[in-house]
């Protein structure tokens, strides 16, 4: 049975994803203020942990969850993440895309073999338009993106991941999202760092302390009006709309980010960006709208 807000959540989701669209922006920001390698993404878990912190200890003085209790869920949504910010320092950018973005697939596997759900044609439907609409945009420089190397297998791996994530929050009983978002910020910062310790080599040295103090306000201003609120939308549709759906309407943020960078950068956008990302509105459109018939085994 559909959410009574199904269509507002979707909704908000999408546009959420399509913020995410732009994450090379300001990651591009952090590099030129010093925060090169992987050294702003970790800044920016911290960050997020840091501001949360005290909302964590107020709950938990209160008897609520804090999202301490949620190490498994938070490691692999917040580890998922990671692994995707991290695969654009070891690989192209257009591979670290396509191979996280295989999400969908995973996500409709994990559905079947954990949650035991048979899906209909609708999502075999939908999930081929918006999975060919990616193919199409990226197939320019690749027929099949196979793993290639280190950064490669960490998106392929991370997309799984994440996809393991959505459907954790499927099943997982909290009083609310916030532990969903702060175990996200605490586990993910974790996995990060000991990430970080074995991708020393590509991270580079420790940036100057006065790029972190001289990039700190924007650290903070970004995780205020843009991580977190995007994160707290992307992280709570699963628990309401489902992993499955979620993941098709994820792709929304390729789309944006296609566009975003024509427009900002001198990245190309001709017809394969045309029918790919219109190939995946319509794919993400006919997800929310036709009326899923997924059962559960028995």
């Amino acid at each position: 049975m559909r959410h009574p807000h199904h269509y507002k959540i979707s909704i908000a989701l999408a546009i959420a994803a399509g913020a995410w669209g732009i994450y090379w922006l300001p990651q591009r920001i952090l590099e030129d203020g010093g925060l090169t390698g992987g050294w702003g993404t970790i800044s920016q878990m911290v960050i997020g942990f840091l501001l949360l912190l005290p909302i964590a200890i107020w709950r938990a003085v209160k008897g609520k969850n804090t999202g301490f209790e949620l190490p498994f869920t938070g490691l692999l949504l917040g580890g998922g993440f990671v692994c995707y910010a991290l695969s654009f320092l070891l690989t192209d950018v257009v591979r670290a895309l396509i191979l996280f973005y295989m999400s969908p697939i995973w996500t409709t596997i994990f559905e079947t073999l954990f949650l035991k759900k048979r899906h209909g044609w609708e999502r075999v439907f939908t999930l081929t338009l918006a999975i060919g609409g990616l193919w199409i945009v990226f197939s320019k420089n690749t027929i099949f993106p196979l793993p290639q190397n280190a950064g490669d297998f960490i998106a392929l791996v991370g997309g799984a991941i994440f996809a393991g994530g959505m459907i954790r929050l499927e099943v997982i009983k909290t009083d609310g999202v916030f532990p969903i978002i702060f175990s996200f910020f605490f586990y993910g910062a974790l996995f990060n760092i000991v990430a970080g310790f074995f991708l020393s080599d590509y991270l580079g040295q420790l940036p100057l302390f006065k790029a972190f103090i001289s990039m700190s306000i924007f650290l903070v201003i970004l995780s205020v009006f843009y991580f977190i609120p995007s994160g707290i939308i992307i992280l709570w549709a699963p628990t309401q709309l489902g992993a499955g759906l979620c993941s098709i309407l994820f792709l929304n943020e390729i789309l944006v980010g296609v566009i975003s960078s024509s427009i900002l950068t001198d990245e190309p956008f001709g017809w394969r960006e045309i029918i790919g990302s219109s190939m995946i509105i319509i794919g993400g459109i006919l997800a929310v709208v036709i009326p899923s018939k997924n059962k559960v085994k028995s």
